[in-house]
């Protein structure tokens, strides 16, 4: 694992000797954000801030009445616990201060000065570790990685079923960016899969898990009003003093990728993510759940299972068997595949549509039972060995999670679904809705034949059964077909019939 050393560089500045409190002159920074006695150094824009105040006699709380700015976020700017105002806070502060166009120019150009730098770090700070190789996603990748190192995308929330392997590919894309010299910030949240190895920086995770918190509408601590700017960051939440506040004052405009994995369903208050997007012009957020949050400038990356082989073909190397033959040998290392091992493997991969999660649950029985008795027992009914066998009584079971995924369907998409799952369902390409079996490919057509409802309302229901994980696309040769997952078939038929 990466040892890299995470001290914080914070942009600090010495007042100089200068007898004038507006001198503009050249300051210096150090390494830490202290003075050797562990107190807090005050920024150059405070300092300014503090002499204005200073000369025209008023206190924190009468300046806090003229600019509508909370008293907090001016005793933190003013003690340098925040550094990087926004431009309509510098405008309200200089209004109140009366101040004239030098003055106002140089508190301008000390804010802009505290926005770019940031504070940095002596070495960007790197994602947790895997603990396990990324198999068959290098196209996936390479397609998240050029995108936000480009910044064509900002905000990235890869999508897909539970164990589908979201955090995974998020690990590999973060470790990629992090290579090239971005720093990655990484916050699970409760009830993520933390299958890697965590970075040792308590403090900074605190300060980002408390960011988190916010967006998700913590309430920040005395934000202040928003007087006649309704978009300040005091309104948005993200002004001095709050936790979000913190985050900007940490990464100014620099290049950060910022993970949030195993995000809730429900999205932020989109008030605060903007305002957090558009105070960190270098930042990028990489999200992971089984549900995007359709909010404006969302890029939605679906995940979908493992390449299977093809029908009647058992090659080790397509992805799926890869990964079902190492976690094999993770619970059985004396294993060797045969020719008649391979082709077993091959099929189950099928059965289990390639999913990352259940071939590992499946590949965990082989401690009790041989791959023969596996096939067989999958065969009757996929998703009894769903469940990993070492998993413990109070694990969130593999079932349980794609039970309720599939109960936050809308109605529409929901009887959609069952009608896909239920023999003579889906029609074949050109025949009748009766004439075909349940798990036949099937197209946009065939479903609003299905339904008897339009293409506008049969594409929205096709959409989200899409986006849920529970159906896999094909598109070739110009044409798109789908098919719903053989594990989702089989729990939906478990599944209680809505009325």
């Amino acid at each position: 694992m990466n040892t890299h050393a995470k001290t914080l560089v914070h942009t600090t500045v010495r007042p100089t000797p200068s007898t004038d409190p507006l001198s503009t002159t050249a300051t210096s920074t150090t390494a830490t954000g202290t003075t050797p006695s562990g107190s807090q150094e005050t920024s150059r824009v405070g300092t300014l801030i503090r002499a204005h105040r200073l000369r025209i006699g008023l206190t924190q709380r009468e300046l806090a009445d003229l600019s509508t700015i909370s008293v907090r976020a001016i005793r933190d700017l003013e003690q340098g616990k925040a550094r990087r105002p926004r431009p309509d806070t510098v405008r309200l502060m200089a209004d109140a201060l009366r101040l004239g166009p030098r003055a106002r120019t140089a508190l301008e150009a000390a804010a802009q000065q505290g926005r770019s730098v940031g504070q940095g770090w002596v070495h960007p700070p790197a994602p947790p570790t895997a603990l396990h190789a990324a198999l068959g996603r290098q196209a996936e990748t390479a397609v998240l990685e050029r995108e936000l190192t480009a910044g064509a995308e900002r905000l990235v929330h890869v999508v897909g079923l539970a164990g589908v392997g979201k955090t995974r590919l998020a690990l590999e894309v973060a470790e990629r960016l992090h290579g090239a010299g971005t720093p990655v910030l990484w916050h699970a949240f409760p009830g993520a899969t933390a299958d890697y190895l965590s970075y040792g920086d308590a403090v900074l995770a605190d300060r980002v898990a408390r960011a988190a918190a916010e967006l998700w509408g913590a309430d920040p601590t005395e934000v202040g009003p928003a007087g006649a700017e309704g978009g300040s960051a005091a309104a948005a939440g993200t002004g001095a003093g709050t936790a979000l506040g913190s985050l900007v004052d940490l990464l100014g405009e620099q290049p950060v990728l910022l993970v949030l994995d195993g995000a809730p369903a429900v999205p932020p208050r989109f008030d605060r993510l903007t305002a957090l997007l558009r105070s960190c012009p270098g930042l990028r957020l990489l999200v992971t759940s089984d549900q995007p949050w359709e909010v404006p400038g969302e890029r939605i990356f679906l995940l979908s299972p493992l390449e299977v082989p093809a029908e009647g073909t058992a090659d080790a190397a397509v992805p799926s068997v890869r990964l079902f033959l190492d976690q094999v040998r993770r619970v059985r290392p004396e294993f060797t595949a045969g020719p008649a091992d391979l082709e077993r493997a091959a099929w189950l991969c099928g059965r289990l549509d390639g999913h990352p999660g259940a071939l590992a649950a499946a590949a965990s029985w082989l401690v009790v039972a041989d791959l023969t008795t596996l096939c067989d027992s999958l065969d009757a009914d996929p998703v009894a060995l769903l469940d990993h066998l070492g998993a413990g009584a109070g694990a969130d079971r593999f079932r349980t999670t794609l039970g309720r995924r599939l109960d936050r369907l809308s109605p529409g998409a929901r009887a959609l679904l069952d009608a896909l799952c239920t023999p003579n369902g889906a029609p074949e390409a050109g025949a009748r809705p009766a004439a075909a079996s349940a798990g036949a490919e099937f197209g946009l057509t065939d479903v609003t034949a299905l339904t008897g409802l339009g293409l506008p309302e049969s594409g929205r229901m096709l959409r989200e059964l899409l986006i849920s994980g529970a159906v896999r696309a094909a598109h070739e040769s110009g044409g798109s077909r789908f098919r719903v997952l053989g594990l989702v078939r089989a729990a939906a038929r478990r599944a209680p019939q809505r009325a």
